[in-house]
């Protein structure tokens, strides 16, 4: 198997995957300049926020939404479709989230809360939905572009954080994203390349899933979203399959599918995603089905948040599996960055 040690494994590396992980704690710190010197949204009596976006764009609303589960004090939904929930109007928040700014389906529903009343924050590089905010004068956020929107979660995060806490909804966030930028550059310099495989858990996790099918298992409205960013980032950089779920709602479903015989060669690996401030029951809920599942999967690993607010925790998580997919594409001598089946089926639309 391929040394991750070697640091000329990195040779795999050709679109520099690596500087833009390592980038995240500098873009959290730049979406928060960003967002605090944005334009405020029009409304006054937010009733709802709505998140409208796609694929590396729409994670930050997931996030959003689950980072602010227990403080928000109005609801928050991620829409990822052409038009809105019936719901949305005059007080609502419609946050049109695009790195590219040319994402059709939230062109669309921009368009659609507009023509509703709704007070509309657009984050975006640029394309068609700056363009859009100019005309419409919306208040926009740029940020940013030329690069592959998975990597951009800082950017696209942090502005519609801030934006929430100066229309006070929730609390300030500064002294909680400033323990995150730590927390993560911290993790960053534990996961480099150069930091030998039995000191560093990303290269030795990797090790583990590579050649197996890995499953991740977060909590529900806490680290069910990063369990969803672990498995996109096994396909866009690893270029595999994986799975995820989460805590209690698995214990309700899922588990009965590990008493069936699984499929001839298929080896699957556990991820539990782990927080020392779980509710009590839900810690027993994982402790019990870790027990049931360690004669039934190739092997389990517990991955701990660190930090102390909840926004470190959170962030620590992601980031964690982050690496960990970009050191099983070079494991796998494939270069993280391109996702050459997302361009082709883009292309596709695009002509027809």
């Amino acid at each position: 198997m391929v040394d991750l040690d070697n640091l000329e494994v990195l040779q795999v590396d050709r679109s520099g995957m690596l500087d833009l992980l390592l980038d995240l704690p500098a873009q959290l710190q730049t979406g928060e300049r960003l967002g605090q010197s944005a334009d405020l949204p029009l409304a006054t009596d937010v009733r709802a926020v709505v998140v409208t976006g796609l694929g590396g764009s729409s994670i930050s609303g997931d996030l959003l939404r689950s980072y602010l589960h227990a403080e928000c004090r109005v609801p928050i939904m991620v829409n990822r479709h052409y038009g809105l929930p019936g719901f949305v109007g005059p007080e609502t928040l419609v946050c049109a989230v695009s790195y590219s700014g040319n994402t059709e389906e939230t062109l669309s529903a921009v368009g659609e809360a507009r023509a509703r009343g709704a007070s509309i924050l657009a984050v975006t590089s640029g394309g068609q939905l700056a363009e859009m905010a100019d005309a419409w004068r919306i208040p926009c956020v740029r940020v940013t572009d030329g690069l592959p929107p998975r990597t951009t979660l800082g950017y696209l995060f942090t502005p519609m954080l801030i934006t929430l806490a100066r229309l006070r909804l929730i609390s300030d966030q500064r002294e909680s994203i400033a323990e995150t930028i730590e927390v993560l550059r911290e993790l960053g310099a534990q996961y480099r390349p150069g930091i030998e495989t039995f000191r560093n858990l990303p290269k030795a996790l990797a090790s583990d899933l590579h050649g197996r099918f890995p499953i991740i298992y977060g909590v529900q409205d806490f680290s069910d979203v990063v369990a969803y960013r672990w498995r996109t980032q096994f396909n866009e950089n690893s270029k595999v399959l994986a799975s995820h779920q989460a805590f209690p709602e698995l214990n309700h479903n899922e588990v009965v599918g590990w008493q069936g015989v699984l499929p001839s060669g298929l080896e699957p690996w556990v991820v539990l995603l782990r927080d020392r401030q779980e509710l009590g029951r839900i810690a027993q809920q994982i402790d019990i089905t870790k027990a049931f599942l360690q004669e039934r999967a190739a092997g389990i690993t517990e991955v701990w948040a660190q930090g102390q607010s909840r926004l470190a925790r959170l962030f620590s998580l992601l980031y964690t599996g982050d690496f960990t997919s970009y050191y099983l594409a070079l494991l796998r001598g494939v270069d993280p960055k391109p996702v050459e089946a997302i361009d082709h089926l883009k292309n596709q639309l695009a002509s027809s």
